[in-house]
């Protein structure tokens, strides 16, 4: 086959030194959790440096590389389970880079369990977004990556009417699906595969914020923050977007908005898009106001309701070009499977460079 194909490392053992950079630069990293082990210097190694005493699993075994480091994509018990894996996930992906995925014949979704059930229209609440990703994709379909790293975006594979789809989701059971440093790099990488290898990208959208913090300030989360909007921005595959309930300043400018070149953006009805949420809007621009009033209590609840019966629904950001169009939860399936269809024929190219420069 002519062009780029897709790269796979299985680690099935140790791998230590300079042999971990060469399945470190492929697309996906697979380990068994008993036995593999990745590591630039090995246990001896740091205790004769650092004087640090450290095993070969709590070093660089699998649980580590999973849900710490974030090098490794997948974690499976077994070598036989972690083949069967690799088995399932080329399934999703095209032969190389100018192919397009495989057309996979499957079941429609199981609409028993309906959008509403799932989401709660309080925006403090938690859920599953898996749970929503499950209702509209083909059924059993979803396939997701990093599963245990950076738990508060979600990112996989899927199937809708038989395509493969890339899917980016907020994660509200985990940091209110705030971004940071993590969920940054992860959700970058993720997104320029996609672009890559001609997949599709729908991003769902719940997020209160970037997670505030001098800990993420000095880790450099304008720099990490920044590789989201990039790979966005750079992406020329179909990119569709559903703001399912919090959109707020610039996390929500990141998750696939307009004007990082989304194609199509959908909004349910319950959804909130603004610089932020109700309470800490009313506490700036209405401070004076809240001060100066007899009760500053009822002050605050009128200015809230004021707020939110001006700004707080999708109808504005709708009104202004930023949502192409308020839908219905129950009408998910349909508005993204037939956005899709209608941008299977975009072409976008980007200037004639190389590559750009991501904020690395």
């Amino acid at each position: 086959a002519s062009g780029v194909i897709p790269q796979i490392s299985v680690i099935l053992g140790p791998c230590a030194g300079g042999a971990c950079y060469s399945p470190a630069i492929t697309d996906y990293i697979f380990m068994t959790e008993k036995n593999s082990q990745m590591y630039i210097t090995g246990p001896a190694v740091v205790k004769s440096v650092t004087g640090e005493v450290i095993s070969s699993s709590d070093l660089g075994g699998a649980a580590v590389h999973s849900a710490t480091s974030g090098v490794a994509h997948f974690v499976y018990p077994d070598d036989l389970s972690c083949l069967n894996g690799v088995r399932q996930l080329l399934g999703y992906l095209p032969q190389n880079n100018e192919d397009k995925p495989m057309y996979v014949e499957g079941n429609r979704v199981d609409r028993s369990v309906t959008l509403p059930d799932i989401v709660p229209v309080d925006s403090k609440r938690p859920y599953d977004v898996r749970h929503v990703i499950n209702t509209f994709v083909d059924e059993r379909s979803f396939f997701e990556i990093q599963p245990d790293f950076a738990r508060n975006i979600v990112v996989g594979f899927a199937r809708l009417d038989g395509d493969t789809i890339g899917i980016v989701a907020n994660q509200s059971q985990f940091m209110a699906g705030s971004l940071e440093i993590n969920a940054s790099d992860k959700g970058a990488r993720f997104i320029r595969f996609c672009d890559c290898f001609n997949i599709p990208i729908l991003t769902l959208v719940d997020v209160p914020a970037f997670l505030p913090g001098s800990q993420q300030e000095h880790g450099g989360i304008i720099r990490h923050g920044a590789k989201l909007l990039f790979a966005y921005s750079e992406a020329t595959v179909p990119k569709v977007g559903l703001i399912m309930r919090k959109a707020y300043g610039g996390a929500y400018i990141a998750m696939n908005s307009k004007g990082t070149g989304a194609d199509m953006v959908f909004a349910w009805p319950i959804s909130e898009i603004a610089v932020m949420g109700a309470a800490g809007a009313v506490s700036i621009i209405g401070k004076k106001e809240i001060e100066k009033a007899e009760n500053p209590t009822a002050k605050k609840e009128e200015l809230l309701n004021e707020y939110n019966n001006k700004f707080m629904n999708p109808y504005i950001a709708a009104e202004h070009g930023y949502v192409d169009e308020v839908i219905l939860p129950e009408e998910t399936r349909t508005k993204i499977a037939n956005a899709f269809k209608m941008l299977k024929t975009k072409e976008r190219h980007l200037p004639n460079k190389k590559h750009g420069n991501i904020p690395l």
